[in-house]
């Protein structure tokens, strides 16, 4: 210490005595805090020991050893088994301190990989949910039964909630397809049964889309909150086969701050959300329309009459089924959808058809058909554009969507269009997704 204090440079706060230098209290503190040598950073393989099954865990490594590549002579292996089954477990960490190299540790390393998400505490605070999910081929339909919910966090004064359960099919538009349970007043516990249902689901949905089911607290005074969320693949769930869910609410994802970012990060991330959104509008679903084609090859009967005369002499016979989820165009969360078609290019102007307008619902039932005489080989040459709209009176009608089926058509609408043409005489059925853009439509009513 004496030759430390030698060293140290003469201060105001040092005092002299004799021929000797003493230290004050303030600098001696001063001296005892100083960081002194700075050791190596343990790496992060050193908490995460990878040891091969012929390793020795007889003794654990010391906290600070740290391993080196180091050759074995047949000298060193002669001397005794149990050092070179320590050499080989440091050789399996190069450049790694060796802590938690034993078999307990590796024991617990193990478990704490296995831990289920559902049991912390952030997520168990927001309750847990339970339903099913059945998938009918037959029908096209998907069904989803909300059983109950437990443990819901509060979100009323009184330390209750009011809640209910929405469901959204993603990616698509979430006004076209939400569902929504009826509300369980002041409850934590709710207890629903109810079951609903998507029409229009074909079996390349179930692979690529997926379905949001959140938790929500009914307000009649303010907006409602968010209570939490659950994300499931539909890809999931086995056709045919009624498959249960008890999950754990969650948060929603959460969304980078723009507060946390620099000017220019700023400056991309508004420019890549804006890009973002546009594109999903491009690709936005506005519901699903069931139509049904069937090619009436001409008849040499001539004894038939009326409308039956008319198909004899070959056509195309598009039928209007219905229409399920359709996006909401009105102020009061429906629309009056109607269904206008045409078989393009259409020089004489005299391919359009419309259906009757159905007031008030985003799942119209129609069931109209409209016949087009034309010849087989004519009709490859055509295109069927098929919009749904919403009637307005007095201004311009919204358009809701659409889709064109053709040769040049791509995925569901090729397909069905080929299957049309193979199959002659025969109706061909099909769910299409509506598009709120459509090629070769001015999109005005």
């Amino acid at each position: 210490m004496r030759s430390l204090t030698l060293a140290l440079p003469v201060s105001p706060m040092a005092v002299r005595k004799g021929k000797t230098l003493a230290v004050s209290i303030q600098e001696h503190m001063a001296i005892d805090v100083c960081p002194g040598p700075i050791r190596p950073i343990r790496q992060i393989s050193a908490y995460f020991p990878r040891l091969s099954p012929t390793s020795s865990f007889s003794e654990p490594l010391s906290p600070n050893q740290v391993a080196a590549p180091t050759s074995l002579s047949p000298s060193s292996a002669e001397k005794g088994g149990g050092a070179v089954g320590r050499g080989s477990s440091s050789l399996l960490l190069p450049g790694a301190a060796g802590g938690g190299g034993s078999l307990s540790a590796m024991s617990s390393m193990d478990t704490s990989i296995e831990i289920d998400s559902c049991d912390s505490d952030d997520n168990t605070a927001l309750g847990t949910l339970e339903f099913e999910l059945l998938y009918e081929r037959a029908t096209s339909s998907l069904h989803c039964t909300v059983i109950k919910a437990k443990g819901l966090k509060p979100m009323d004064f009184n330390g209750l909630s009011d809640p209910y359960v929405k469901l959204h099919l993603l990616p698509g538009a979430c006004k076209a397809n939400k569902l929504k349970t009826k509300t369980v007043r002041n409850t934590l516990n709710p207890v629903w049964n109810e079951t609903l249902t998507y029409c229009g689901i074909t079996e390349e949905d179930m692979y690529r889309k997926t379905l949001r089911v959140s938790v929500c607290d009914e307000d009649k005074l303010t907006h409602n909150e968010f209570i939490g969320e659950s994300r499931v693949a539909l890809r999931r769930v086995k056709l045919d086969q009624t498959k249960r869910f008890n999950i754990c609410l969650e948060h929603p994802p959460p969304l980078p701050s723009p507060t946390a970012m620099s000017t220019a990060l700023r400056g991309i991330s508004c420019y890549l959300r804006e890009w973002e959104t546009e594109q999903m509008r491009s690709l936005e679903e506005r519901g699903r329309l069931l139509l049904c084609l069937q090619y009436f090859p001409p008849s040499s009967d001539g004894d038939v009459k009326g409308e039956a005369k008319e198909r004899a002499r070959g056509g195309l016979c598009v039928g209007v089924k219905r229409c399920a989820h359709l996006a909401a165009m009105d102020v009061n969360g429906f629309s009056d959808p109607y269904v206008k078609t045409y078989l393009k290019p259409d020089v004489q102007k005299k391919s359009k058809h419309k259906t009757a307008v159905i007031k008030k619902t985003l799942n119209p039932e129609f069931n109209e058909e409209f016949f087009y005489e034309i010849t087989f080989s004519e009709l490859a040459t055509k295109t069927l554009e098929v919009t749904v709209w919403d009637y307005d009176l007095g201004k311009s009608n919204d358009f809701i969507g659409g889709v064109s089926l053709g040769c040049h058509s791509q995925g569901d609408p090729l397909q069905h269009w080929i299957d049309c043409l193979k199959n002659k005489g025969t109706k061909v059925e099909r769910w299409h997704t509506l598009t709120n853009e459509l090629p070769g439509s001015t999109l005005q009513e």
